[in-house]
């Protein structure tokens, strides 16, 4: 037995439909006709036992046949950049893909092998898509700030190019012990260790160069330690630094466990 109701609209009409069969409440949208009639158009078809529905629009989003607990499981599975391209699907997909539940594993693996964390990455109350996007941004920054400097004990060697005098002090070369280390510090002040042979005890200081174009762009960028040759900056893939000339180098020691992380709290490219 089917029972239809019928509502107006204009002269679209709205028919809910109940059956024995179980399927109740199944809308048909129809057009009436010059006799008052419905003119079904295929929403559900007359005389079969199991009514059956078309395919709707929505019927074919994976969120809403999915739900929100099964997508989560799916994008997790995904890499960072297609959970990303997710976030521009709907407002529905913004809302799941955009969760810390995902997020949170990412930045686990971005930051998994990086020598230093960024600072501004562990600032509190910051989504974890946020603190995504800003580990990239900043593992990308080539430029060096003071608070890079200071944030890090550097291991310090000669080159090949430096007199065999200095080379035959450095444990890097003669293979007496660890590599030395230096420490910069936020007064602009530079020191060793005691037991640094190399260092004797001298002041130092540094100071960050840097000159642009009139685009913007970086023309020169370098750290000039006492009178020393410019010390020229790389940024390594696991996000290390690296500072040399033609006869010594630095090399940013790793310090992944700091729990505030390093660097600046702001962006500079």
């Amino acid at each position: 037995m089917t029972e239809t109701r019928t509502c107006e609209f204009g002269h679209i009409k709205k028919t809910t439909m109940s059956s024995e069969d179980g399927v109740s409440g199944l809308p048909c949208f129809g057009v009436e006709d010059d006799k008052g009639g419905i003119l079904e158009d295929g929403f559900a078809e007359k005389g079969k036992k199991k009514r059956r529905i078309c395919e709707m629009g929505w019927l074919s989003d994976p969120l809403v046949v999915l739900g929100t607990d099964v997508m989560l499981m799916i994008l997790s599975c995904l890499d960072a950049r297609s959970v990303a391209l997710c976030l521009l699907v709907s407002c529905g997909w913004r809302a799941v893909a955009s969760s810390d539940k995902i997020w949170s594993s990412k930045c686990e693996e971005l930051w998994r092998g990086k020598t230093h964390l960024p600072r501004l990455a562990k600032v509190n109350d910051l989504s974890k898509l946020v603190v995504y996007s800003l580990s990239v941004m900043d593992g990308k920054r080539k430029r060096i700030r003071k608070e890079d400097l200071y944030d890090h004990v550097w291991e310090f060697h000669f080159t090949e190019a430096a007199p065999e005098y200095w080379r035959m002090l450095d444990p890097y070369w003669n293979g007496t012990g660890r590599p030395l280390r230096r420490y910069f510090l936020p007064d602009g002040s530079q020191t060793a260790e005691p037991d640094d042979k190399i260092w004797g005890g001298h002041e130092s200081c540094y100071s960050i160069v840097t000159s642009l174009l009139a685009d913007g762009n970086i023309r020169e960028h370098y750290v000039r330690i006492n009178r020393w040759p410019p010390m020229y900056v790389t940024r390594k893939e696991d996000w290390s630094w690296e500072i040399s000339n033609n006869f010594c180098t630095y090399k940013s020691i790793p310090d992944a466990d700091k729990k505030d992380g390093t660097g600046p709290l702001f962006l500079l490219h």
